[in-house]
């Protein structure tokens, strides 16, 4: 059981209560699925991942259909994104043959979960970047960003102050406001995220890690596609939000029992893969890309040889993915490659 005692920044605070190798909420907890708190597209439907491994198969052929070819996913939760994907492309063995597939986890967890659901021997697991050495390579992340602590600060009459957190037995005391140093007011100016007032969400961890894989992308050239829940006008209101047993909880109650994730600022990203050189499409919410990329035909194809029971319950789930009310505008999706590789598939 968590037991936090002190004062955190509201990052430090998250990956504590996160990632603590011993009672984090991801060391300890089944956050996935009906017995989880919260529930991901993988889970809702195979039919996302399905047209996700199309839409890398065709980067794949856009690139020349190279005979060594890296994907790395980003998070990969309970291995079930992987795993559809692996069997997808068993149909396509040219790009089999091709392809080794990293996954970037922190969690030991759901490492261990993860290796459990997959044994195909292209997969491997990785804790940095570093142990990627051939492209071209893609980078694919489901609600990735969203589980990366954030810096937090509040603006009052024009002066920006630091958000911490103290907690005593494991239990919220209070918010705690510090004097922000100049340097680190030059970096939120230099990122357009200063506000006259509200709060300001900093993804600085995020960013950094953003920064490892634009490298990575450079020198073996490829691209990264993310797709998370977020926003594009800045917000001036804490993002951050829980869930437990699929239940809305306030964050900093339940410690480490709960989820917590926050709002991705795409703005923000756009401007910093744009900065770094990478080429860019428009963003657009998951119901636009899933529509463009043929999910509502593969639902008609599936559904020919179903029941009106089996249609029915295949239509709803498609229907959380797309709904304007659900994931399908709430979700944004982004990509970015290389230069000299412009692949628009979903975004037009």
């Amino acid at each position: 059981m968590m037991k936090l005692n002190g004062t955190y920044s509201i990052d430090k605070f998250l990956d504590e209560v996160l990632y603590n190798k011993k009672s984090g909420y991801y060391s300890q907890s089944k956050p996935f699925g009906k017995e989880g708190d919260f529930i991901t597209a993988p889970l809702i439907t195979p039919m996302f991942s399905e047209m996700i491994s199309i839409w890398v198969i065709s980067f794949w052929i856009k690139v020349g259909k190279p005979k060594k070819f890296s994907f790395v996913e980003l998070g990969p939760g309970n291995g079930v994104f992987c795993k559809t994907f692996c069997n997808t492309f068993k149909n396509f063995p040219e790009f089999k043959k091709s392809i080794k597939i990293y996954l970037l986890e922190k969690s030991e967890k759901l490492t261990k979960t993860q290796k459990d659901l997959i044994k195909e021997k292209n997969v491997t697991w990785i804790k940095n970047l570093n142990q990627i050495k051939n492209g071209p390579i893609l980078f694919f992340g489901n609600e990735f960003f969203d589980s990366i602590p954030i810096k937090q600060f509040e603006v009052k009459k024009s002066k920006i102050y630091e958000r911490f957190i103290e907690i005593k037995k494991g239990k919220f005391k209070k918010f705690i406001l510090k004097k922000t140093s100049k340097k680190m007011i030059n970096k939120l100016n230099n990122l357009n995220l200063c506000l006259k007032d509200g709060i300001i969400e900093y993804p600085q961890d995020g960013l950094k890690i953003l920064d490892l894989i634009i490298k990575k992308i450079k020198k073996l050239k490829g691209g990264i596609l993310l797709i998370d829940y977020g926003y594009l006008k800045k917000q001036k209101i804490d993002t951050l939000q829980s869930l437990k047993e699929h239940k809305k909880n306030i964050y900093y109650e339940n410690i480490g029992k709960a989820d917590i994730t926050g709002l991705v600022n795409f703005q923000l990203l756009y401007k910093f893969l744009s900065v770094k050189k990478l080429i860019l499409n428009k963003i657009v919410n998951q119901s636009f890309f899933l529509k463009k990329i043929g999910v509502i035909e593969r639902a008609e194809i599936l559904s020919r040889k179903m029941s009106f029971k089996e249609k029915s319950d295949l239509y709803y789930r498609l229907e959380r993915l797309l709904s304007e009310k659900k994931m399908g505008k709430l979700f944004k999706v982004i990509f970015a490659s290389s230069n000299k590789i412009k692949f628009d598939l979903g975004f037009k």
